[in-house]
């Protein structure tokens, strides 16, 4: 669940945020009013500054009811880059305006300040270029795709061709539904393009690769193994095999490694979830795996990481059993679809 952080600075800019607050989570938002005002039972027990900087860790929207002035000089301090910063909306005391400042394609505040137009009657100001000129937006569409942009500066090269007028190629390893937005066209090599892959697949000039984060690593690991030693072992793998390790959305394992601290700290350190299976849940995953006996006697079940990639992902073996300094490492997918809606280029 996405959460919001509203502020007010008046009687009637906080009943606004408070309508804002119910209308977003009706649509799944865990929303967090606040006043910066004395009056009100909601008032900030710091500075407008300390609130800023907490909710710019917690929160993945801010949504500042007052002047835009104020929310520019309070967040100001606290930027890291688009590819990190929440979405700052700014909507004005009576509700008329809902302007995206901040993080409008990446951090979502262009869809979200047009939601909240929805729920107030407001006029949405949107002044990303692509947006302005009704063109495909590649990083908001990314986002909504779950893809992982390896590079911002290849994605400012798409949007600037998109910009001038310039064609955009486009290449997918999976199916693509729907029509391609205005400006892209399938294409093997050009000046300037996107690509879809698990695999550092780099086919035009200037490359946009953009990769699905569906995998899920099976990781098997000796008693006591560091984090930097599974780190090293994961980051082997991949690279042998030239799949993006952008590609990982999750790790799985046995469940006699619940309490391994060293693959709960590389799980921890890089965001990824950890599930774990019994030996009897692995045993049924159906297939052929590279069984050991070895493995068998300790764990209870001839094979750990790839059994487990296979059923925490409910796919296929991408990465078979990869072994190194007491770590074995395996990645599988799901089927995924390319979509596009046909409202790329009107959102």
């Amino acid at each position: 669940m996405s959460r919001a952080a509203l502020i007010a600075f008046s009687a009637r800019g906080e009943a606004l945020a408070e309508k804002i607050a119910r209308g977003l989570s009706q649509n799944g938002w865990d929303c967090r009013v606040a006043a910066a005002r004395k009056e009100s039972p909601r008032r900030i027990p710091g500075s407008l500054s300390e609130w800023t900087r907490a909710a710019f860790s917690a929160a993945q929207a801010l949504i500042f009811v007052g002047a835009a002035g104020i929310a520019v000089r309070v967040v100001a301090p606290y930027l890291r880059g688009k590819d990190r910063d929440p979405a700052v909306v700014v909507v004005d005391d009576e509700g008329k305006f809902a302007v995206s400042l901040l993080s409008g394609h990446l951090g979502g505040a262009n869809r979200l300040a047009r939601k909240i137009a929805r729920i107030t009657g407001a006029v949405p100001v949107v002044t990303t270029a692509t947006d302005s000129a009704g063109l495909f937006s590649v990083d908001e569409w990314a986002k909504g795709q779950n893809l992982a942009i390896c590079t911002l500066k290849e994605a400012k090269a798409v949007s600037a061709a998109l910009l001038d007028g310039q064609p955009v190629g486009f290449q997918s390893d999976f199916p693509v539904l729907g029509p391609l937005p205005r400006g892209l066209q399938y294409a093997e090599g050009g000046p300037v393009g996107i690509c879809v892959s698990l695999r550092e697949n780099r086919k035009f000039d200037t490359t946009l690769l953009l990769v699905p984060r569906i995998a899920v690593l099976g990781i098997g690991c000796r008693r006591g193994i560091a984090a930097g030693d599974i780190a090293a072992a994961v980051r082997g793998a991949f690279a042998r095999s030239g799949i993006s390790i952008r590609c990982v959305a999750g790790v799985c394992s046995v469940s006699l490694k619940r309490d391994e601290p060293g693959l709960a700290e590389f799980c921890r350190s890089r965001g990824f979830s950890l599930r774990f299976f019994s030996p009897e849940e692995l045993g049924r995953v159906p297939g052929e795996f590279s069984g050991s006996p070895f493995v068998r006697r300790v764990t209870g079940v001839d094979n750990v990481c790839e059994r487990s990639a296979v059923l925490g992902s409910g796919g296929r073996l991408i990465l078979k059993k990869q072994a190194e300094n007491g770590v074995t490492v395996a990645a599988a997918a799901p089927e995924y679809h390319v979509v596009f809606d046909g409202e790329e280029s009107r959102r």
